[in-house]
């Protein structure tokens, strides 16, 4: 058999092809015999194996064709002549970080890939970054992208160009081969990728003999889901979940997949089910079809050589060249396409993966040789129209189509102009959209879009991208036969705008509301798309003149054909003021009206642009243009705004309030609103300027209003005029007003953006991304918005939340302009109010008066002539004369307003002609005829403006009308050439002071009402936080002073002073723990009540996690065993903190029954509410605290310290007996009688081991009751309800902390207790480290509170436990320190941690006392010496460990040998001979630094125990910041009764402590650990902080782009993802890195957070550039990120792609949030803000 021949030699048979006559034939029949036993066998071969056999069998002998020798030879050879390319080339994937720089792209679409980024020019420019789309390439070296910079350090040809040319690059016999090799295998692999037969072969392929063997394969679409795919194929071929979720997966990458391999028959059947089963669940089937094997094969080997091809194309140009000349030759059947375009044609057919394919191959070839890109683009316009007809019926997105590609071929700017010459292109997309929405047209030919596709339709708009790519830079030098096309393109895109202009026309619906919303997105949509190609296609007309009056001409014969809205009644005459207009009557209230003119606003733009150019002289006949009739549509559209404004067209639903929203809205204002208004001021200044004034009443129905011939009561009708004059009147504004548009007025663009800036920032302050926004964009996403918004505002940085913003200069106030035409009705009010604020703040008046607007040029000057028409003035006198007559239903305000504002602009506009020219020279006499016209009855504009200045309803409006009455006066000087006179100053005065009198009074009337109403709030705000106050008492109490109140009057020798100085918590000099009373509020029923020991309880809320935050071993958690019962933890805690539990509380204080009713009703509420258990997790007890909505699981009930006076005299007596040895010896006679008692068997075996030892502590042995003669008394008696909440706490610390199920019985319950107790205040102490504040007076409340509540807690556990349990607990503890009491799985000194320890010694030693038949506690005396010998002798074990685990000493600056570094150096010396270690040179200093720095954080932690324990206060220097470090150890020494040299208790107790010493170091674990087999523990522990990171963003995007998934080689799209807390990186939201957890599959975050955070995880989705918090598998929530952009604000999935730095105040946040285990109540928090619908599945993540 073949397979079992070797493989043939590759020379030879290249040899017998080359001699062979037809080479063609003899490649094909060798791939006839190999591919099929290659490729689809019935065993399947292993990736590898297939490999193997592809590369010796088949691509080694078409390398050696290749090369006429061995391929290693001849590309060596090759290697030495060429050159390497200019050109990146790199193809971009899905998801992959690109780089475009601002100011060096000639458009947004030339983009680098990280690699040429960082070693560019750019990298210092204003550059964006963004995630690609995938199927883009990188424009490193192509010098049309770029105008400076185009190469980056690894493209730069440099000395390159010296070297050989890329024509002379192979020699001719080699290139003929290969164009001969390619010919051949490019055909076949063409032939391949559009082969339709699934069972046949071409004649010379198929095979002698045919086998009975198929393929049932299935393909992707875009229809079914995931879960689709992977149920219909289990029901179908019968597999396994893992087996079809691999099947499904491989489907979406590679777009089909064969999922089974049998007979004709079977494979039928197959199908036949897929079909079935996949149609119940979608409507449409999975698309199956059954190939036989041989074409199965020969199609994958198709594909293998489109990789082989990039291969050899990739190590020559000339093999380039050979391979887009073999593409892209003509057909010698000149009927059928070249083979590129074959494969083009055929694409939408093909999958997923031969799409790539093909698409590469293209990347890697035609478009890296400029010539072969020109030829393949004018073949890529050619089939344009029949690509895009494919894709429209194709299903798979756009990055994926051929048509993708034009973005590579359009953006060109010398190829766009060859294909707009040769090709005219833009004919060909236009008419290519033109025809796919050809079945939208209606009757009149426009579109009506009622019922279309939005899929299809959303693939059509695609297209516009292409035409906007193509104009996207406009020529610099216009060619004859460039005009000729151009044009011809033009006439075909006004085709497109005739067949918009009134399309979708709307009717008033009167009498009943619409009874369906038509449909108007369509028509937007596409005006969106087209806004920037509008502007661009101006732009290009405006580059040359020629063009432009040609453009402009072809546009108003395009409007003239336009039928739309035709006028259905005949023109009449219409009088108003002796004026008469002859023009045709039209409602936009009763007749059909449209918001889409796209030509009437083309027309406009070119008119300004001709005008701009100073070439209107150059229009032939001008008259034909009928100004009224251009004027008639914008004027209708805007008339339809305002009655929609004024609810006249409330009937017709949201649709039309859509469309007006739109209309004005920043995305299309540019092209629809704003071009309007240009068609009206072209309009203004053709017409008569009383003939437009009353052609506007008209259209705005109000002609008969303001002619007096209509009055009505009808309310509706009354308030709908009112609207409409107010709209009238701002149109009028706006008309004369706004001049800012360049050729309108001698402004530039930058002046333009200026004023948009000014007058968005005289709304509110705004940050960077709220101001671009605002501003509208040019085709090349730019706003204009750096280079001018210095000039205009000033920037204020952020704090640790919130953004940076922008706050406008004082200077450029004066151009805010209140009636500015492109705020909304809201913007317009918050920007009133604010600029009113700020001018009385100022101690201004409020009067906002027009700004002065630049001059119009020569052919718009003519408008201003509306300001001083009789139309105006009587319009205005009428408005004016509603108010005086004060009739409140036919004026409002804002008439009035507006109206003001117009005479201002026209006084304004009079006073500054009068400046210019002499009086006589000036025709504008607005003034004039504003004091004349109407006074003989007296109501002249003039007399009615002072009238109304009176009116009470016009107060707001003031200083607006006593300004304007000042400009009238100053006008009239100016007219009469005189300044105003002292008389005239006088009269004027005598009013307004009566009036300044009236406006102080008013003004202090007003101060007192506010001050009442203050008094009020204040007094309400005074109760309040009293409640307040009462209900957190304990957050205001801060650590009782030991004053003198819980002392006897028996001793008055005893002063209060010297009583204050006893700062010292442990021992016989402790000091007295106050009896202070503490009443608190609950915050459920707001009763108060004091904290007692028999009262009902009271409870702090809380929260128990675990938690890793302090771990020593990151990532190692410890495993806990089941059959390991007698396991260290929780007895021992591990001295690597490896996981503890934490104890939290937000301060908050209840009812114990309160919060029993409280819990249960949460259970029952929270059950029914959807969504909630993602929130709060029921089942473990979790609730929201009421008053702060912390998530909570437990309560802690609040138990108050026992007042206590100390007797001193009694402990010094006691002192005297009760020596440390003595004390040691009385406890081990205890613990050893309290064994026998309990386990009589045990007892002797064990303590015959320890009699050896008893000789070490003295004579005189201590009977098993001697404990008791020191002192003992009754233990303290707790009402019911604090019992039980003792419990309930307990229960849950016991539960969470060991993840298990609750158990109140079980031993280990006072053990998580007092850990939970330990661990809490090591995690406090730590914060306060981390932050440098002082040990004590820093807490925050809530955390002050919740330290005191546990202690006590934990100390009170012992009373609700078995006693014996805890008597055990005890001895085990005890052992670690006293070898005689040890057991056989005694821990050594070094794998405990001991504060830890000390804290279950000092709460579980009081269960020594108890005996069988009484309860008794040790008196309060006994304790202080417990406390002390106990603390004694776990800081020497703790120096101990210090010592064992420290290699490196300090240097310390020489001085005299002190008598601390003696003892230092001597404990050393005894410590290295008991362990055997040599001891290097160390001196004592040294050592005593080690010592002192080692020990620090343990004395911390004690210091804040004994204090929650006793209540004692501490010194004042642990008060105080500034200490330094001595001094804290020092005044800790004091505290903790220990003397501030530790060597001391060494010396002291040198007899006692000298057989430990020996005892501890000889531990076989101690052994193991200084020899460096296990490791060992450095102390002080290292305070573990979150990972550094990166100052720039980009350096984090770099890494991640070269993160590869450990489980997973593809290329597909991946969410690299940082763990903040360990600096891993993981593969997130990826199927490839799945794990199980707990019997779930969960994503890799998820996974590592429960082994990196014991399920806490805080992670960086860089991609994403955002913070993930996660607090289970199923709770999780998104952060932002602690990365901010120039502008202060942060940029969630780089949306906006501004360079990111790291702000460290930030990040230090984010520090202490998961250092003060926030991160549960961090998600709660926004979890329950933000309602969750559909819940985020965190667990994949």
């Amino acid at each position: 058999m073949a397979e079992k021949e070797k493989s043939p030699d590759g020379l030879e048979l290249s040899k017998e092809w080359q001699e062979a006559a037809d080479s063609r034939a003899e490649i094909l029949r060798y791939l006839k015999e190999q591919v099929p036993q290659i490729f689809c066998q019935k065993k399947e071969l292993s990736p590898q194996e297939e490999e193997e056999l592809l590369q010796s069998r088949l691509l080694h002998p078409l390398e050696c064709f290749l090369f006429a020798e061995e391929p290693q030879e001849g590309l060596e050879k090759l290697q030495q002549g060429s050159s390497s390319s200019q050109l990146c080339g790199r193809v971009f994937k899905a998801g992959e970080t690109v780089y475009s720089c601002r100011d060096c792209a000639i458009d947004p679409t030339c983009v680098l890939c990280m690699d040429c980024f960082q070693e560019s020019v750019h990298k210092g420019h204003r550059y964006k970054m963004h995630a690609s789309s995938g199927g883009g390439f990188c424009d490193c070296g192509d010098v049309e992208a770029w105008k400076i910079g185009p190469y980056c350090s690894k493209h730069d040809p440099g000395a390159a160009t010296a070297m050989v040319t890329d024509e002379s690059v192979l020699e001719p016999q080699l290139y003929d081969r290969a164009e001969k090799l390619f010919r051949i295998l490019l055909r076949y692999v063409t032939d391949f990728l559009v082969w339709e037969e699934t069972f046949e072969l071409s004649a010379e392929l198929q095979p002698r003999t045919k086998d009975n063997a198929y393929y049932c394969v299935l393909y992707n679409d875009e229809h079914h889901s995931y879960d689709h795919v992977i149920y219909t194929l289990q029901r179908s071929v019968y597999c396994d979940q893992v087996e079809a979720q691999t099947h499904t997966a491989l489907i979406d990458k590679e777009g089909r997949r064969a999922v089974k391999r049998g007979t004709l028959r079977s494979c039928q059947q197959a199908k036949d089910l897929i079909r079935s089963n996949s149609e119940h669940i979608s409507l449409q089937p999975l698309r199956v079809e059954i190939l036989h094997s041989a074409v199965m094969a020969h199609q994958t080997f198709a594909l293998r050589l489109g990789s082989w091809f990039q291969k050899i194309i990739g190590y020559s140009v000339g093999f380039r060249q050979a391979f887009c000349q073999v593409a892209l030759e003509p057909n010698p059947d000149r009927d059928r396409p070249c083979l590129i375009s074959r494969l083009m044609l055929h694409d939408a057919r093909m999958y997923k993966g031969a799409r790539k394919i093909v698409h590469e191959l293209i990347f890697c070839s035609m478009l890296m040789e400029t010539e072969f890109k020109r030829l393949f683009a004018i073949e890529f316009t050619k089939h344009y129209k029949q690509l895009q007809k494919d894709f429209i019926s194709d299903d798979h997105e756009r990055s994926i189509s051929i048509t993708a590609l034009s973005v590579q071929i359009f953006t060109v700017p010398t190829l766009a102009r060859q294909l707009i010459e040769e090709g005219n292109v833009i004919k060909v997309i236009v008419g290519t959209v033109m025809e796919l929405l050809s079945e939208h047209l209606d009757d009149n030919n426009r579109f009506f879009f009622l019922g279309y596709n939005s899929d299809e339709f959303s693939r059509i708009q695609v297209i516009f991208h292409d035409l906007r790519y193509i104009l996207i830079s406009k020529p610099s030098v216009w060619t004859q036969e460039l005009r000729e096309q151009f044009l011809e393109g033009f006439r075909v895109f006004l085709g497109l705008l005739k067949c918009m202009q009134g399309m979708e026309e709307v009717k008033r619906q009167l009498g009943q509301h619409i009874a369906v919303e038509p449909e108007w997105e369509a028509g937007f949509t596409l005006q969106i798309q087209l806004r920037h190609i509008l502007a661009m296609f101006q732009d290009w007309c405006s580059s040359d003149e020629e063009i432009l009056l040609l453009a402009f001409k072809e546009c108003h014969t395009a409007l003239l054909q336009c039928n739309n809205q035709p006028f259905h009644r005949d023109a009449t005459d219409f009088y108003m003021c002796k004026h008469i207009l002859y023009v045709r009557p039209y409602k936009v209230s009763q007749e059909p009206v449209s918001i889409h003119l796209p030509v009437s606003r083309m027309l406009a733009g070119l008119y300004v642009l001709l005008c701009g150019n100073g070439l209107l002289e150059r229009l032939e006949n001008p008259e034909r243009y009928d100004m009224m009739l251009l004027a008639e549509p914008p004027l209708r559209c805007v008339v339809l705004a305002a009655q929609v404004s004024a609810e006249m067209w409330r009937r017709n639903g949201l649709s039309m309030v859509s469309q007006v929203y739109y209309y004005t809205d920043v995305k299309c204002r540019e092209e629809m609103y704003d071009k309007d208004i240009l068609m009206l001021q072209i309009a203004a200044s053709k017409m008569e300027p009383n003939h437009f004034l009353m052609l506007v009443l008209l259209r705005f129905e109000l002609f008969d209003y303001f002619n007096g011939s209509c009055t009505s009561k009808d309310q509706d009708e009354l308030v709908q005029w009112n609207r409409l004059t107010e709209e009238m009147l701002y149109l009028l504004i706006v008309i004369v007003g706004e001049r800012y548009v360049p050729g309108v007025s001698r402004v530039t663009k930058e002046d333009v953006t200026m004023r948009e800036v000014i007058h968005l920032l005289c709304i509110e302050p705004m940050a960077h991304s709220s101001l671009v926004r605002g501003l509208p964009e040019n085709e090349s996403h730019e706003t204009g918005l750096e280079s001018v918004i210095a000039k205009v505002a000033t920037f204020k940085k952020p704090g640790v939340s919130g953004h940076g913003l922008y706050e406008v200069k004082k200077e450029r106030l004066e151009e805010f302009n209140p009636f500015f035409y492109h705020y909304s009705r809201s913007q317009h009010s918050k920007a009133e109010e604010s600029q009113k604020k700020r001018r009385s703040q100022e101690g201004n008046d409020k009067a906002l008066r027009p700004p002065l607007p630049p001059a119009f040029r020569p052919p718009f000057s003519s408008i201003v002539n509306l300001l001083c028409c009789d139309i105006l003035v009587h319009v205005l006198r009428h408005v004016l004369q509603r108010a005086a007559e004060d009739r409140p239903t036919c004026w409002t305000e804002a008439m009035i307003q507006r109206a003001l504002h117009l005479t201002g602009q026209a006084l304004l506009e009079e006073k500054a002609q009068l400046e210019d020219s002499t009086v006589e020279e000036v025709g504008f006499d607005f003034s004039l005829k504003a004091r004349t016209t109407g006074s003989e009855q007296g109501k002249s504009l003039f007399l009615l403006l002072s009238k109304i200045k009176t009116l009470p309803s016009l107060e707001a409006q003031k200083d607006m009308i006593k300004w304007v009455l000042q400009m009238f006066e100053i006008v009239k000087c100016l007219r009469e050439k005189s300044t105003p006179t002292a008389s005239m100053n006088m009269e004027t005065t005598k009013p307004e002071e009566s009036a300044q009198d009236k406006e102080k009074a008013e003004r202090k009337r007003k101060a007192e009402a506010a001050k009442l109403h203050r008094q009020k709030i204040m007094a309400q705000m005074s109760a309040m936080q009293k409640n307040f106050i009462e209900s957190n008492k304990m957050l205001y109490d801060n650590m009782p002073e030991s004053g003198t109140q819980g002392e006897p009057a028996a001793r008055p020798e005893s002063s209060a002073s010297e009583q204050r100085e006893r700062r010292v918590a442990v021992g016989p000099q402790r000091g007295s723990t106050p009896a202070d009373r503490e009443v608190l509020t609950c915050i459920l029923c707001q009763e108060e009540q004091e904290v007692a020991a028999q009262a009902p309880a009271m409870v702090l809320t809380a929260c128990v996690q675990r938690s890793t935050v302090l771990t020593q071993c990151r990532g190692k958690m410890p495993a806990c065993k089941a059959d390991e019962p007698a396991e260290l933890y929780p007895l021992f805690m591990p001295p690597d903190l490896a996981v503890g539990t934490h104890t939290g509380s937000c301060g908050h204080v209840m009812h114990a029954t309160c919060w029993q009713k409280y819990f249960e009703a949460v259970q029952n509420t929270t059950r029914n509410r959807l969504h909630a258990e993602l929130i709060i997790d029921l089942e473990n007890g979790e609730y929201l605290c009421p008053l702060c909505k912390s998530l909570c699981n437990t309560v802690v009930p609040l138990i108050p310290l026992e007042p206590l006076t100390f007797n001193y005299e009694n402990a010094e007596i006691i002192g005297q007996h009760l020596t440390l040895p003595r004390w040691i010896q009385i406890l081990c006679a205890r613990v050893k009688g309290l064994k026998s008692v309990t386990q009589d068997n045990d007892y002797n075996s064990e303590s015959s081991g320890g009699d050896g030892h008893t000789g070490l502590y003295g004579e005189g042995q201590p009977d098993f009751r001697s404990i008791l003669s020191y002192g003992v008394q009754e233990p303290r008696k707790f009402s019911d309800s604090i019992a039980e909440m003792l419990v309930v706490c307990a229960v849950t610390v016991h539960r969470v902390g060991l993840k298990t199920a609750p158990n109140e019985l079980c031993p280990r319950v006072p053990l998580m207790a007092w850990n939970t107790c330990a661990f809490t205040i090591q995690a406090i102490e730590n914060i306060l480290q981390e932050e440098d504040k002082p040990l004590f007076g820093s807490l925050q409340n809530r955390q002050l509170a919740g330290l005191k509540a546990i202690v006590q807690f934990s100390a009170s556990q012992r009373l609700k436990s078995s006693q014996a349990v805890i008597q055990r607990h005890f001895a085990d503890l005890l052992g670690v320190l006293l070898p005689a009491v040890s057991r056989k799985n005694t821990p050594s000194l070094l794998e405990a941690d001991c504060f830890h320890l000390l804290v279950g010694l000092v709460l579980s030693i009081p269960s020594l006392y108890q005996e069988e038949a009484v309860d008794l506690q040790p008196s309060a005396v006994s304790s202080a010496y417990n406390h002390l010998n106990i603390l004694q002798l776990v800081t020497m074990a703790h120096v101990l460990q210090v010592l064992l685990s420290s290699s490196d000493f300090p240097a310390v600056a020489g001085g005299e040998e002190t008598e601390e570094a003696r003892a230092a150096a001597e404990l050393y010396a005894t410590v290295s001979q008991h362990t055997g270690r040599l001891i290097p040179e160390v001196c004592g200093s040294s050592v005593a630094e080690r010592v002192r720095t080692g020990i620090e954080p343990f004395l911390r932690c004690a210091a804040l125990f004994f204090n929650g324990l006793t209540g004692v206060q501490p010194p004042e220097e642990l008060f105080a910041s500034a200490v330094t470090s001595r001094g804290q150890t020092e005044a800790l020494c004091s505290y903790l009764a220990l003397p501030s040299n530790v060597f001391q208790l060494f010396q002291e107790h040198r007899d006692t402590v000298g057989p430990l010493l020996q005892r501890w170091c000889s531990s076989p674990a101690v052994t193991r650990a200084l020899k460096g087999r296990t490791p060992a523990l450095r102390l002080p522990r290292r305070r573990n902080r979150l990972v550094d990171l990166p100052e720039d963003y980009s350096a984090l995007l770099n890494q991640a782009s070269h993160f590869q998934c450990p489980k997973s080689a593809d290329d597909e799209r991946k969410h690299p993802t940082l763990c903040l807390i360990c600096g891993a990186m993981l593969c997130s939201q990826s199927s490839c890195c799945l794990s199980q957890l707990d019997g779930e599959d969960v994503g890799a975050c998820t996974a590592h957070a429960a082994a990196c955070g014991a399920g806490v995880g805080m992670f960086l989705r860089i991609r994403e550039c955002e913070i993930v918090l996660m607090a289970s598998k199923t709770r999780g929530s998104t952060y932002p990120s602690p990365y901010l952009d120039d502008y202060g604000e942060t940029d969630p999935h780089l949306g906006r792609g501004n360079p990111l730095h790291l702000c460290a105040e930030r990040y230090r946040k984010l520090n202490q949030l998961w250092q003060q285990h926030c991160i549960l109540e961090e998600i709660a928090r926004s979890l329950e803000v933000v309602n969750v619908m559909f819940a985020f599945e965190w667990q994949m993540l």
